[in-house]
């Protein structure tokens, strides 16, 4: 049988094609890119956005208050029976007055005298049918918590973007810390792989000595047992950076399946370059100070509100409508429709509310005290934290070079006995301790880098200047 070519080319592209799908994308990511990324995709900083939006129809509700509200209404009434209405019998005493002033008399020749009762009549008014189209306007002409809360709109809009620099800040903070570490990660297995390859060449002439007699099979077993310690290292190491990437990929709002991979690097030099004698700190760039102070014009604003409830409430109101009365369901027919229209202003005028709007003043006054300690105590918590960063910016600086020159030494004191080892000047105790304090000292270098990253963010987010 004859394959067709159209069909040999599917058989050829579309597994292909399925395949290419399936492959995770890959993201080749500088600081930069991480962070616009995560400014699109992050849940916090979306919900901060939505936020916004949500600030937006609340504010467009309060517009909608001072507007006038127009409303259209429409219905029809069946009455099968229509109520009886009870009232005096006045057609009776009407009759009998005329007669009395006229002076007719009875058959005797009598003046006619008028009962003491009447009695009652019994009536029924209206019609069967009703039905009716009205236009309502309502226009609320002044309210003293609505003038107020139109005068708040911007503020309340400038308090969620404040609250949104501060979700971004925090977001771009932990994203440039999380980033560096990784950079650094690949430094520190770098420094691991170095390791194993020592470990492995003296594990091979160890190995060597024992087959021609120079050693024991202890030495051996010690370089095998130093040579696992740095292979479990390595995977605990590799772990913990891929662990990193997930909680990296978390902070971006980035599927976990995509791959992703950090083009940028962190040298010492760039850890140490901080600028941090230029930094001129200036507490009003935090967004917190300007959420705070947000939240105080709020407050005022919120004790404006309650004094204007003792003003009075003006509104005005009008109908215009058209009603038809009908015994028989004909709406749509001839017949006459009657117009019904009336126009009111009113005016209400607070005089006692047992002390209710005394009471929501001085509470509003209250909470406006509260965020002015607050305010003051927010200044003097930035103070402290931009001195305390410097601090430990600073000391995470002195034990980075302190830390390299150690890591350093322990390299030249390792390589010196490694070459007596060979020399059979030193035992192999005595190469085990020396890279065992290589590894030491390694590891404090690579502890010293972490810090100095985190460091060096926290002082800049401190000091209102992290980049980006």
């Amino acid at each position: 049988m004859r394959i067709k070519p159209i069909w040999l080319l599917l058989c050829i592209t579309v597994p292909m094609y399925a395949l290419a799908q399936n492959q995770p994308q890959e993201n080749k990511f500088t600081i930069q890119n991480c962070i616009e990324y995560a400014l699109k995709n992050n849940y916090q900083v979306k919900n901060a956005l939505n936020q916004i939006k949500i600030q937006e129809q609340v504010n467009r509700n309060i517009t909608a208050m001072a507007y006038p509200q127009l409303n259209a209404s429409a219905g029809t009434v069946i009455n099968p029976s229509l109520p009886v209405q009870v009232f005096p019998n006045f057609i009776a005493a009407g009759t009998y007055g005329v007669l009395q002033a006229e002076d007719v008399r009875n058959g005797a020749g009598q003046p006619i005298t008028a009962p003491s009762d009447f009695g009652l009549i019994q009536a029924q008014f209206g019609v069967k049918y009703t039905a009716s189209g009205a236009l309502n306007l309502n226009w609320l002409l002044f309210d003293g918590q609505v003038f107020v809360g139109l005068q708040a709109r911007k503020t309340a809009m400038d308090l969620q973007s404040s609250n949104y620099e501060i979700t971004e800040q925090m977001i771009k903070a932990n994203i440039v810390k999380v980033y560096y570490q990784l950079v650094a990660g690949k430094k520190q297995m770098n420094i691991i792989d170095a390791n194993i390859d020592r470990t492995n060449k003296l594990l091979s002439d160890t190995k060597a000595f024992y087959t021609n007699g120079f050693t024991e099979k202890l030495n051996v077993d010690r370089a095998e047992i130093q040579l696992a310690n740095m292979l479990t290292m390595r995977q605990q190491t590799q772990n913990t950076i891929d662990n990193g990437y997930y909680g990296l990929k978390l902070l971006m709002g980035m599927p976990m399946q995509e791959k992703l991979v950090l083009t940028d690097t962190i040298t010492d030099d760039q850890l140490k370059a901080s600028l941090l004698d230029s930094i001129q700190f200036d507490f009003k760039d935090r967004p917190e100070y300007k959420t705070a102070s947000l939240g105080k014009k709020l407050n005022e604003y919120n004790i404006k509100r309650y004094k204007y409830t003792y003003l009075p409430q003006a509104n005005l109101s009008g109908v215009y409508a058209k009603q038809a009365l009908r015994n028989k369901f004909d709406f749509f027919g001839r017949g006459d429709w009657f117009t019904i229209s009336n126009i009111s202003v009113g005016l209400n005028i607070p005089i006692f509310d047992g002390f209710a709007r005394a009471s929501n003043v001085r509470k509003a006054e209250f909470e406006l005290k509260q965020t002015n300690d607050q305010i003051d105590n927010l200044v003097n918590t930035f103070n402290q934290e931009v001195i305390t960063s410097k601090n430990n910016y600073n000391n995470a600086i002195f034990t980075l070079d302190l830390q390299k020159k150690n890591m350093k030494l322990a390299e030249d004191v390792y390589n010196q006995t490694k070459k007596k080892y060979e020399s059979g000047l030193a035992s192999s105790t005595d190469i085990v301790n020396v890279q065992a304090d290589l590894i030491a000292a390694q590891n404090s270098y690579i502890n010293a880098v972490y810090s100095a990253i985190i460091a060096k963010v926290d002082f800049l987010r401190a000091s209102g200047k992290l980049p980006y």
